[in-house]
């Protein structure tokens, strides 16, 4: 389901906007993440796109893109923007790990305005993330402008999308008291990805959480659902966060079990 909360005239007008500078270089605008995945919360979430072009872009025209990424966030959610311009020759057999063109996140911001020249010139590379946003928008994503997500990805090797998501989480028990919501969740869908090959949103990783974890680790899961679901402080800085990210790694890591060797 796509759900994004009054959102919508600022997708629409990102489209047109990116059209005018990529022009016919533009392949196809996605949306990923918790928009396409029917858990958008404006508090919590930020605004996934994958762009897609035919061949590389300049350092003029990745100048104009981010200029115009800049003023977009302006009108984004509290976690703004986050995006990932790629050719469209490493989508269909997708590459990885993943050479993109231009990254932009809230992160990179103050990077951009300080020194835009070195900014465009450096953000480049391969980024092992984007098997991960690939695989959920091959099979949850939704098309914003262009060909559909099917005829211009491919899916996504399994063994590319479990590297790419245990990479993410490898230290959580060291992360997760400081970015508690976002490591509880995560590491349930990861977790529901090993055990049943479920590609889950981190309120459904939540959900799978609830329903397959141990007793102990239950309040802590559903303090974070209430967290990311309403926007309001559960108190998860006080809850035993590192002993449950322990035992979740060690259920990841465990080769016995699971899809994957």
């Amino acid at each position: 389901m796509f759900q994004l909360e009054g959102y919508q005239s600022f997708l629409d007008s990102f489209v047109e906007q990116s059209g005018r500078i990529l022009g016919d270089r533009l392949t196809g605008i996605y949306l990923h993440g918790s928009a396409a995945m029917g858990c958008f919360n404006g508090r919590k979430s930020d605004i996934d796109l994958l762009i897609v072009t035919k061949g590389g872009l300049s350092v003029p025209v990745k100048r104009q893109y981010m200029d115009m990424a800049v003023r977009m966030n302006a009108q984004a959610p509290a976690k703004g923007l986050e995006f990932s311009i790629v050719r469209e020759d490493v989508c269909r057999p997708f590459v990885y790990p993943t050479p993109f063109e231009l990254h932009f996140s809230i992160a990179h911001l103050g990077w951009y305005q300080s020194d835009p020249e070195g900014c465009v010139s450096e953000m480049n590379g391969t980024d092992p993330d984007l098997a991960a946003h690939a695989a959920i928008l091959y099979h949850r994503g939704k098309t914003l402008f262009g060909r559909e997500i099917q005829d211009v990805f491919s899916e996504v090797r399994r063994e590319d999308y479990w590297d790419s998501i245990v990479g993410d989480i490898e230290n959580a028990a060291e992360d997760v008291a400081a970015q508690p919501l976002y490591i509880i969740l995560n590491l349930c869908r990861v977790l529901a990805y090993k055990r049943e090959g479920l590609i889950l949103s981190k309120r459904e990783g939540g959900e799978w959480g609830l329903a397959h974890l141990p007793r102990q680790y239950r309040n802590l899961v559903w303090a974070a659902m209430e967290e990311y679901r309403t926007g309001v402080s559960s108190g998860l800085e006080r809850m035993p966060a590192r002993e449950y990210a322990e035992y979740m790694l060690a259920q990841i890591m465990d080769n016995r079990g699971g899809i994957l060797p």
